[in-house]
């Protein structure tokens, strides 16, 4: 079966749209379409936070909203959700608690980009019922720009308006809303266009290996927050669009005692609990990891596949030893995750397959993981160097060492001579450590752009290897770091 609609829930009841391009954003489909202009365009990336909406979907038996970048998701991508913008807050000639503390602390100033401010919280709203802290708050809120510099009073409203229960229209019909949603949930393959033309979303593993196997010209997308960049930004005249978000099976996180295994579709904020529960330092990559928004929507398949040579995620894989999964047909292949990467945007990768899977080894009670994310700022950046280090150790002795970095090359590459360089190195013997730290240099003629000069990378990469060794041989992160300092001050507050 092959519906040629998608369908959604909006404003209390189920809708259905055919007969779009492929390359409709949903922005562009609730300015220009239902004429709901709101929801603003500012930067047209995904980076400034103006186009927030909402979309929920059922998890644990419940409607869980989140933030989505409206300017760089395809309308197909919002199947099977429920669609919430600004305009549907307010209830019965009154505020929504979100806009009415807004209000209230002074929040909004020349207010374009409120609209999406607004719909941040309303996401925050609905995870509260428990303290909030002004720490999470920022983190809430880190993919939304205000331009006028207003963010303490939005900071305060957040605070004044998310710390407890959602009591609300939405939270009074989530059940009604819940039961509408589970109905969309049909099993059908959706497809719209004709064969030179279209935006397809098959609904199983076995569909989307024949569907990409007869387009094998076809762009994947995953959570779109690459591509529709390419849309938005570069124009590009892409044609047919194959949306993974309903294949069943691709979305699961299979966690046992020795590995996680991450299906390609899972996104960043649903893996990021079970990574930080391998290390603290993968929890803090996923929290500074784009934005909630980029977050709720990109996949760790699609930033594997990406294959961008400053992707945070890949370096951090490849150090701890990971493992790719990928399929063509009916076959099923797998590779360490750093065979994976050829050349800048090159990808050991046949034409029709598709990345699968990914599985992570947990650390053994011998072995220690560092990573650290280099940026201009703290928030919703760029790295301009991204390094992962793993020890395995003998007492105080190095016996194997995994080193990867981000940012340094046309692709995340290990520093195999960084590597040998660190094995059978003493902890305790800081002088032989500068042989491990000069090899780096060996290993990477790094990238000079507006982000970094290649100095300045070459100069951070050699003293993350020192960093990495102090920590390890000092089991302390504490004197070495600037995270946490903001939360210490909060709490001494």
């Amino acid at each position: 079966m092959v519906r040629e609609t998608i369908r959604f829930w909006r404003q209390g009841r189920a809708l259905e749209v055919s007969g779009f391009h492929p390359r409709t954003t949903l922005l562009d489909y609730l300015r220009l379409q239902e004429r709901r202009v709101g929801t603003k365009e500012g930067c047209a990336e995904g980076d400034c936070g103006a186009c927030t909406v909402a979309l929920g979907r059922v998890r644990g038996g419940r409607v869980h909203y989140e933030p989505i970048n409206a300017c760089i998701l395809l309308l197909g991508q919002i199947d099977g959700a429920e669609l919430v913008t600004v305009e549907d807050l307010a209830a019965n000639g009154e505020l929504h608690p979100v806009q009415a503390a807004m209000v209230n602390t002074h929040g909004s100033q020349c207010g374009f980009c409120t609209p999406g401010i607004v719909m941040s919280l309303f996401t925050l709203y609905h995870e509260g019922g428990q303290p909030l802290s002004r720490g999470a708050a920022n983190d809430a809120l880190a993919g939304n720009l205000c331009r006028c510099t207003g963010y303490r009073p939005i900071v305060d409203a957040a605070l004044q308006a998310c710390a407890q229960p959602a009591d609300d229209a939405f939270s009074a019909n989530g059940t009604k809303t819940a039961q509408g949603l589970m109905t969309f949930a049909d099993g059908q393959d959706v497809f719209i266009g004709d064969e030179t033309r279209f935006f397809a979303a098959p609904a199983t593993e076995a569909s989307l290996a024949a569907l990409y196997a007869k387009h094998p010209d076809a762009t994947l997308v995953a959570g779109c927050t690459d591509v529709g960049l390419l849309i938005t930004k570069g124009m590009a005249e892409i044609e047919k669009i194959v949306w993974l978000g309903r294949v069943a099976g691709l979305d699961l996180i299979e966690d046992s005692s020795e590995a996680l295994g991450i299906g390609a579709t899972v996104t960043h904020a649903q893996v990021y609990p079970s990574l930080a529960r391998i290390d603290p330092d993968l929890g803090e990559l996923m929290r500074r990891f784009g934005s909630a928004q980029v977050r709720a929507t990109g996949t760790v398949g699609g930033n594997i596949a990406n294959g961008s040579p400053i992707g945070d995620l890949a370096p951090a894989l490849i150090a701890l030893g990971s493992e790719l999964e990928l399929r063509q047909g009916d076959h099923v292949r797998t590779m360490p995750l750093e065979h994976f990467f050829i050349a800048y945007r090159q990808q050991d990768r046949l034409p029709g397959e598709f990345v699968r899977r990914v599985t992570v080894p947990k650390l053994k009670g011998n072995e220690v993981f560092r990573a650290y994310k280099i940026s201009k700022r703290f928030d919703e950046d760029i790295s301009a160097a991204m390094g992962a280090f793993k020890f395995t150790l003998d007492g105080r002795r190095i016996v194997e060492a995994r080193v990867a970095y981000g940012g340094m090359a046309a692709t995340p590459k290990r520093a195999t001579e960084t590597e040998n360089a660190l094995t059978g190195l003493s902890l305790d013997e800081p002088a032989s450590w500068g042989e491990a730290m000069a090899a780096i240099a060996r290993d990477y003629q790094p990238l000079d752009d507006h982000r970094s000069s290649a100095v300045y990378r070459a100069t951070v990469a050699r003293n993350l290897v020192f960093k990495a060794l102090s920590e390890t041989a000092s089991g302390e992160t504490r004197a070495t770091r600037i995270v946490g300092q903001r939360e210490a001050l909060e709490a001494a507050e």
